[in-house]
């Protein structure tokens, strides 16, 4: 896709990794519409960071859990752009188990809303759209939560339900592919611990101990946290390169998944070669 002059709503980005993803969008023609609602000691600066960009972008505070005010982000896409090509799912709200403690109803119910239910919306509300129009793009983001929930080290990380609502964001990406095919392509980038979601950057990971950072450390591969600019990267592989995806997830934890656990090396072994574990001998080709 060529992005110069397309359009993209792009949420929760006032700060970290959703302002990564619209600054690197914004750098590349983009123009973005940028709903937020929370984290107002950050609107400043992200104002000042997009308008070094050079192009234009509307912001507007809305809450995404609200079907009006989504219906309203929507309805500035069209007004002050006149299309609408790209949606970056990134509305989330986690509950970390080392932050809140034991769940209250309000915070489950909050988990699923934001995590979901405005995705759901979003969606909803842009998919007429995007279909007219042609080659539209939708990304989800979502979590390993989806896949480890409260285990290992993460535990102190992930909650009941928001594990519960990222597992469920990888059949509404299987859905909304079937949906918006051929015209609009959806997939979904799941994120580890990444600086500013389940990493460093946000009061969670201020709360561990050494040994409890070292822990999540020792559990990925990579032996590293992510960063806002490898998202921000992967997102436009999504949008601009990956023409042939649709309905696909990419787990970008830098292995945590996996564990930290490397492969062995395979064993001599007692059996000479050319020798069988039969008793016989294998014969040559």
């Amino acid at each position: 896709m060529e992005l110069k002059d397309k359009v993209a709503i792009v949420t929760g980005a006032i700060k970290g990794i959703g302002l990564a993803v619209a600054l690197d969008l914004s750098l590349k023609g983009v123009k973005c519409i940028m709903p937020y609602y929370d984290w107002l000691d950050s609107l400043e600066d992200m104002h000042r960071r997009m308008d070094e960009t050079g192009t234009e972008y509307y912001a507007m505070q809305a809450d995404l859990t609200s079907l009006e005010d989504v219906k309203e982000v929507i309805r500035s896409a069209q007004e002050r752009f006149g299309r609408l090509d790209i949606l970056i799912n990134n509305i989330e709200r986690g509950g970390w188990p080392i932050v809140h403690g034991p769940y209250v109803p309000e915070q489950w119910e909050l988990e699923f809303k934001t995590t979901v239910t405005a995705k759901w919306y979003l969606f909803r509300e842009a998919l007429p759209i995007l279909k007219s129009q042609g080659g539209g793009v939708v990304i989800n983001i979502s979590s390993i939560a989806g896949l480890v929930g409260r285990t290992g080290p993460a535990g102190l990380v992930f909650n009941d339900c928001y594990s519960l609502a990222n597992r469920g964001i990888q059949l509404l990406t299987e859905l909304w592919a079937r949906e918006g095919a051929p015209e609009v392509r959806v997939n979904e980038l799941m994120l580890g611990f990444v600086e500013t979601r389940h990493g460093p950057g946000t009061r969670g990971w201020g709360l561990f101990s050494p040994q409890e950072r070292e822990a999540i450390l020792d559990h990925t591969l990579l032996r590293r946290i992510g960063r806002p600019k490898e998202v921000a990267e992967t997102i436009h592989f999504l949008i601009s390169e990956a023409s042939f995806m649709t309905g696909a997830v990419i787990r970008m934890d830098g292995g945590y998944v996996l564990g930290g656990d490397q492969a062995t090396h395979i064993p001599k072994g007692v059996v000479a070669p050319g020798e069988s574990t039969f008793g016989g001998t294998i014969p040559k080709p």
